[in-house]
């Protein structure tokens, strides 16, 4: 086999933290989208007295700040 193969071979052979590492220097807001959906769907299970459609509206208004925020930049 030709050396080629081998170094093909190989580079799919990483393992899942060094593609998450990668993907988030190649795009940084992904990571922080995911927390940010992860801290929304934290804060629906753990709401209180709170009517779904005000939390659905305060979150989805926390995501068009972020988007905003994330064109300027």
């Amino acid at each position: 086999m030709s050396s080629d193969t081998d170094i093909s071979i190989s580079s799919y052979n990483e393992d899942q933290g060094s593609k998450i590492i990668q993907r988030s220097r190649e795009a940084p807001f992904v990571p922080v989208g995911m927390a940010v959906v992860a801290y929304g769907l934290y804060r629906l299970k753990n709401r209180g007295n709170t009517k779904m459609s005000i939390h659905l509206i305060h979150i989805h208004v926390a995501a068009q700040g972020f988007v905003v925020t994330a064109m300027t930049l």
